[in-house]
């Protein structure tokens, strides 16, 4: 059924004017005003409201199995309550286990996929190294539609990759046109300082943080980017949540490395007292990697994507229940990392950064929607107000509130970070290939709708220098 918007303000990441959107087939067909469209085209009056891409959350782990558990919202619920926050695209994570076939574990993860209610990606990690991972490496970006490479530089005798395996996989991904993407954590750093905490006697929550102190971020941050640097290899960082690790990115864009910044939103808003309530069940709920931090590094991430070294704005949604945290009671580093977000991450950077005047509505979805469908090469089809690009659209009001809260949120997860804060400007509606599936306040939304997105690669560099040196190369002169 095709659907016209009309009588709002569109806003997208470089513009602001007023115009209705015609879509049909899935795709936006025309945007303007006094737009002929066929008798019977469902009507959405937008006005006195803002009308922007969809939310492209390039960091989730949904149905992830980690830490001896399976994350509690799978694919299909999570996705869910980013329909219901205006999120309408995922970037999820495959991990392999050590020694298990990235293609093999791809397409387990794909299976899972195939209940997602919104259209998904996927990162692929790099968690060991051998020439089967060279092979599956090039196979997932040339016919399955991978260009972003994980490294996790944390989770030592797990998935942790040592210097040889980012400089193997770095230098592949330049090959292949692929991103690699980074979280930055001295894993050895970290091993030594939980020990450490343990052997004090610290085992609860509190011990999380101090385990993971901001330098610890900033050093592997600094580290993952100088061997980019060497390899002249794009670089993305997840999760930063440190001034010493914003510090790394922005002398290095200063000195012209493409290196990019995803924050999350916890990071910009809740602190490290957090580690301290009295209540273990609530401390431990807030554990997750990195860990929240104190004040002055918040003000630090605000000013970075204001300044525009920090690109996106992020969930890292992971969730697990209380059942499932108390698998650390005795020892911190037993509970399972993670927390939610997905379905708050809009309305809460609207609230505490549009009305604050922290950021504008353009540069709100910049960092929301087009700067990571730029950056995983989805823009044009998401991240985008045209013709031609897909008919994920939302219809926002940035009168409208909502309280955040466990009893009305649509993820699995029984507890909420973001717990009794009342946001302003929420979305109204929320189109997900041309389809009305969230509407003043009710989920309309059908398990497997989502499609898989494939993300070509870029051009690989080593391919255009051959180029462009054959354009130089002198030419012999006929005497």
């Amino acid at each position: 059924m095709s659907v016209i918007i009309k009588g709002g303000t569109i806003v997208t990441h470089d513009n602001t004017f007023r115009g209705d959107i015609y879509c049909n087939q899935g795709l936006i067909q025309a945007v303007g005003l006094d737009l002929d469209v066929p008798a019977g085209t469902e009507v959405i009056d937008a006005g006195g409201q803002y009308v922007m891409p969809g939310g492209v959350d390039p960091h989730t782990h949904m149905q992830l199995p980690f830490m001896g558990t399976v994350a509690c919202d799978d694919f299909f619920t999570g996705t869910s309550a980013g329909l219901a926050g205006g999120t309408t695209s995922i970037i999820d994570f495959v991990i392999p286990d050590p020694q298990e076939r990235l293609l093999d574990a791809y397409m387990k993860w794909r299976e899972w996929g195939k209940g997602a209610a919104s259209d998904y990606s996927f990162h692929v990690a790099v968690t060991w190294w051998d020439d089967s991972v060279f092979e599956d490496m090039g196979t997932l970006v040339e016919k399955h539609g991978v260009n972003s490479f994980k490294h996790f530089m944390a989770y030592k005798n797990a998935i942790m990759a040592t210097d040889e395996i980012l400089v193997s996989s770095f230098a592949r991904c330049l090959e292949l046109g692929a991103i690699p993407t980074v979280h930055a954590e001295n894993g050895e750093l970290v091993y030594h300082l939980q020990n450490e905490m343990l052997k004090k006697g610290i085992t609860g929550p509190e011990g999380h943080p101090h385990s993971r102190p901001p330098c610890v971020e900033g050093e592997a941050a600094h580290r993952a980017i100088k061997i980019s640097q060497a390899l002249n290899t794009p670089i993305y960082i997840v999760h930063v949540s440190t001034s010493d690790a914003l510090d790394a990115i922005s002398l290095a864009r200063k000195q012209g490395h493409r290196v990019f910044g995803e924050c999350l939103t916890g990071h910009l808003l809740i602190d490290d007292s957090v580690y301290l309530d009295k209540d273990w069940g609530r401390a431990a709920a807030h554990v997750m990697s990195p860990p929240f931090r104190p004040k002055e590094h918040q003000k630090a991430l605000w000013k970075g994507l204001q300044a525009g070294n920090l690109q996106t704005i992020a969930t890292d949604h992971c969730v697990f229940c209380a059942e499932q945290k108390e698998m650390g009671k005795d020892d911190f580093t037993q509970i399972p990392n993670g927390t939610a977000g997905v379905e708050d991450r809009m309305s809460v950077i609207w609230h505490e950064g549009v009305r604050t005047g922290k950021l504008s509505m353009n540069e709100f979805v910049a960092v929301t929607s087009t700067n990571a469908a730029k950056i995983f090469n989805l823009f044009p089809r998401k991240g985008c107000i045209n013709v031609g690009s897909d008919a994920d659209i939302i219809v926002w009001d940035p009168e409208g509130t909502r309280t955040i809260s466990t009893e009305t949120h649509h993820s699995n997860v029984d507890f909420n970070i973001f717990e009794g804060k009342t946001v302003q400007g929420i979305p109204s509606y929320t189109l997900s290939q041309g389809k009305v599936v969230w509407k003043d306040g009710e989920l309309h939304v059908t398990k497997g709708a989502g499609r898989y997105m494939d993300r070509p690669a870029f051009p690989p560099v080593y391919e255009t220098l051959q180029k462009i040196a054959a354009i130089n190369e002198p030419k012999s002169v006929e005497r």
